[in-house]
């Protein structure tokens, strides 16, 4: 058994990775422990990451090569499936520098903070498959599918949607709701699209939801939501072909205005259709020295565009209070009290859009008749304001975070 009194990170995506950054920023020596025995996800998806997001690297050093690996991406204009106009709404504020809200491929952000993490000398272990994490008294004992196990002071849950360490934690904890959409997309070049390099273009179908994206070198990034109704077992949408998906796809497109069609008979590879889960509301996020974080403890759907900028405001937030607390339990709870009203708020905001992508006929008519309205009240709201605006501070104590 290795013992390093160290803390032990499970999971080594952009969670983890961040974490592990932010603890060295606070004189903590941490591991990151990864289940799969390679880097990054393959080509994936791509998301968002709000200018709160960006804030939060900031503070690790990390935004810069970020930026480089993507494009911004500050607004979204909305239409329905004939094409009309619904109205706009933003992806973030600007920053003080000027910027603002990026959109850039998974893999990419994971291989920026893989290389950044490893530049400053954090170990990242990977094929470590956690299987059990107890209590020692005066640390915690991880135990891999390895056969190995480590002890640490603390355990951190870095583990996306579908934690080990939740069950660990606590294992009556509810599962991950299913928002009632599967989603894949693709990226492609040689195809026109009506709009600007950097401008978010989002379309209510009548039958799935399609929002595309202009790079600044010409290609375009796309992504369908598809709803259905019965949660899909576990590997059943990715075990269909690519090509499959999108026979189905150009069905499920052919009535709606828009560049869905083209795009999707341009793309020659598509990302993996996948199940869209979250977590509205987590009780337990902590028990003795074990935690979960991130997507762990309160994933969002996607549709928020909030889930790695909360995960990074998490890995800064929580560096923090270890930093400034005597004892971890003391941390943790400091750590909950600050992150979970924003992160709840936020969830919540995103199953509102997750319902108006799956709308029928009379709930489209409600949706495109609303919309507009209700975008124009909201373009500079208070909980916009919140949810951008949020800066953390790293020389103010914890309780001070606005």
């Amino acid at each position: 058994m290795t013992r390093a009194r160290t803390t032990l990170v499970i999971g080594g995506g952009i969670a983890g990775l961040a974490t592990a950054m932010a603890l060295q920023k606070a004189g903590i020596d941490s591991v990151v422990y990864e289940a799969h025995p390679t880097g990054a996800d393959g080509i994936g998806v791509f998301l968002t990451l709000g200018s709160n997001g960006v804030d939060a690297l900031r503070v690790l050093g990390a935004d810069k090569p970020a930026l480089a690996a993507g494009f911004p991406t500050p607004g979204i204009t909305l239409r329905n499936s004939a094409g009309k106009h619904l109205g706009e709404s933003s992806t973030g504020r600007s920053l003080p520098d000027g910027t603002t809200s990026q959109t850039l491929k998974r893999a990419d952000l994971y291989r920026v903070l893989h290389e950044q993490a490893s530049s400053r000398g954090i170990r990242i272990e990977h094929g470590k498959r956690l299987v059990g994490a107890e209590e020692t008294g005066d640390g915690v004992r991880a135990v891999f599918a390895d056969g190995s196990e480590v002890i640490g002071d603390v355990l951190i849950g870095c583990d996306g949607v579908h934690s080990a360490v939740r069950r660990i934690i606590d294992p009556a904890a509810p599962a991950p709701t299913y928002a009632g959409l599967i989603t894949n997309g693709g990226y492609t070049r040689g195809v026109r699209v009506d709009t600007v390099p950097g401008s978010y273009e989002m379309i209510f179908g009548k039958r799935a939801f399609f929002g595309y994206a202009l790079a600044l070198d010409g290609e375009v990034w796309w992504f369908a939501n598809v709803p259905r109704r019965d949660e899909p077992a576990r590997g059943e949408v990715e075990a269909i072909s690519g090509d499959e998906w999108r026979r189905r796809l150009l069905r499920l497109f052919a009535d709606d205005a828009g560049p869905a069609i083209p795009l999707i008979e341009a793309t020659t590879q598509l990302t993996t259709m996948s199940p869209i889960h979250a977590i509205p509301h987590l009780p337990t996020w902590h028990n003795g020295r074990r935690i979960v974080i991130g997507d762990a403890a309160h994933a969002p759907s996607p549709s928020s565009g909030q889930g790695a900028s909360l995960s990074i405001e998490d890995a800064v937030v929580l560096a923090k209070c270890l930093r400034d607390h005597p004892s971890p339990q003391a941390a943790f709870t400091r750590f909950e009290a600050a992150r979970r009203p924003r992160v709840e708020r936020i969830i919540k905001w995103a199953a509102r859009i997750n319902n108006s992508k799956a709308a029928g006929p009379v709930g489209r008519v409600f949706r495109d008749a609303m919309l507009p309205m209700i975008l124009r009240m909201t373009a500079d709201s208070k909980a916009l304001k919140q949810t951008y605006d949020y800066h953390i501070d790293w020389d103010a104590p914890t309780a001070t975070d606005s």
